[in-house]
């Protein structure tokens, strides 16, 4: 089968396209046809070997954590999806990932996909949408009135927690560049702050939960707007939680844990049209597609989520 691989650590050159064995499936596992992926930072931080330690794959490597394609195959133990269904997912991947043609995934990481997205859609969703969800549901607690904040609302990540934010009836301020205003307002957020204009902590205080998605100094001045006993949870990087103590505030940092049945809450969110998908950007399942795909994302000036169309 056809993949986009490194074969080492370094720049977007190193994605390559390749002919590769199709992945063998086990017990519990489906193979899946990819009919579309799409980009993450960390796809371009493992190709660069920021996530050597934490992510020690052997080469070649194919990168990529969503999901979105139809089964073909479905192991002797699967028993809640078949041959023929429509599903999308974060794989957990060691050195089989997405930028492929077909991919195995564990039965416990599927989930259906809505009828109403497509499937470049339905590839934006799983990682930027899961992390979202656990930040808020399952770090923070969100429950309705709580006051939030997310930083970079326009990104992949942001889009996705304004929504779920909002569908718990939580009010919510993001930070992001004045062109992307009419685009949050669209989200539903209540709050809008230009970074480029206004500092977040002269504007806000008294919130109940900070979603980080910057580090440095944002998420240290994050800190001067929550109120006691209220959350700082990051996505890039460990908070200071002697400082968080200190100011009686939880803070942490959270790493995804793929999980089927959190993804089809999502869907269901999806299917009610309170949360919505924002493919901002579309490239071809190609060598070079892939390579402009991760330059874009990481000039961090994507709009949405960058899809790459498989099929």
């Amino acid at each position: 089968m056809k993949a986009i691989i490194i074969e080492s650590y370094g720049s977007s050159d190193q994605l390559i396209e390749k002919e590769v064995p199709m992945p063998t499936i086990e017990d519990n596992q489906v193979l899946l046809e990819l009919h579309a992926t799409s980009i993450n930072p960390i796809d371009w931080k493992l190709r660069e070997g920021y996530l050597q330690e934490k992510l020690p794959f052997e080469f070649p490597i194919i990168l990529g954590w969503d999901a979105a394609g139809i089964i073909k195959e479905v192991g002797a133990n699967v028993t809640n999806f078949q041959i023929g269904d429509y599903v999308f997912a974060r794989p957990e991947t060691t050195a089989g990932g997405t930028y492929a043609e077909y991919t195995s995934v564990d039965e416990d990481l599927l989930a259906k996909m809505p009828e109403n997205l497509s499937f470049d859609e339905a590839a934006s969703v799983p990682l930027a949408g899961l992390t979202a969800w656990q930040c808020l549901v399952d770090f923070s607690n969100i429950k309705s009135d709580d006051r939030v904040l997310i930083h970079a609302g326009s990104g992949g990540v942001g889009n996705f927690a304004i929504q779920i934010a909002k569908s718990f009836g939580a009010h919510v301020a993001s930070t992001a560049s004045g062109k992307n205003e009419a685009f949050l307002k669209e989200l539903g957020v209540d709050e809008f702050i230009n970074y480029k204009e206004e500092n977040f902590e002269d504007v806000i205080k008294e919130f109940d939960i900070v979603l980080d998605t910057m580090g440095g100094e944002i998420q240290e001045r994050s800190f001067d707007v929550l109120k006691k006993g209220g959350k700082l949870v990051s996505i890039v990087q460990p908070p200071d939680e002697e400082k968080g103590k200190a100011k009686g505030i939880t803070a942490g940092f959270h790493w995804l844990e793929s999980n089927g049945k959190q993804l089809a809450e999502l869907g269901n969110l999806i299917k009610r049209e309170q949360v919505e998908t924002n493919v901002g950007h579309t490239f071809p399942f190609t060598q070079e597609g892939l390579q402009e795909a991760h330059k874009l994302s990481e000039s961090h000036h994507a709009k949405g989520k960058i899809v790459i169309k498989i099929k």
